[in-house]
């Protein structure tokens, strides 16, 4: 891979990484506060158990490793052999399927980013230590995305892309004039 692409590829999957890297970071001071908040108990600690587990599988494995990663990597690897001036531009956004992709994964994107910002709201208005409950389970499943996403970005450049759709949509058809 030319050094120019390698970059496009990193500048496309790092750059999708970054709003996750970042939610992770501005969660986790959450988490702290709930383990050393005064009304935290054995509830909590349960709860926080049950929520975990349950996002590391729903969210970590079967919404980021299973589907998510995959497909922004395949993107990347897709961007990097068709560039499009727009679409090097804003790489971060194209590797995420948020735009240039089928319409089932239009819709899907777009989907998921409207739950999470509603969810992101309601969150923010529960109080301590549910809200540390809560956030430690993203937190996990977030964490889990990136170190999956980075796995198969590493496959990728080793010569072993993703078995998985890029979703892209596929050229329309010239009109033949009769």
């Amino acid at each position: 891979m030319t050094p120019p692409k390698l970059l496009l590829l990193l500048w496309g999957v790092l750059g999708a990484l970054g709003s996750v890297s970042s939610a992770v970071y501005r969660l986790s001071p959450m988490i702290w506060d709930a383990a050393v908040h005064p009304d935290a108990g054995w509830l909590h600690v349960v709860a926080g158990l049950f929520w975990v587990g349950f996002m590391a599988y729903a969210e970590g494995y079967r919404g980021f490793q299973k589907r998510f990663s995959p497909m922004v990597v395949a993107r990347g690897l897709h961007l990097i052999e068709h560039p499009r001036p727009l679409h090097v531009l804003l790489a971060p956004v194209f590797c995420i399927g948020l735009f240039h992709a089928t319409t089932r994964r239009l819709k899907l994107s777009w989907g998921v980013m409207s739950v999470v910002v509603v969810l992101v709201m309601i969150v923010r208005q529960l109080p301590q230590p549910w809200r540390g409950v809560v956030d430690a389970g993203v937190v996990v499943g977030l964490t889990w995305g990136i170190v999956a996403t980075l796995v198969f970005l590493v496959r990728a450049l080793q010569g072993h892309p993703p078995d998985i759709s890029a979703e892209i949509p596929e050229p329309r058809a010239a009109s033949s004039v009769s």
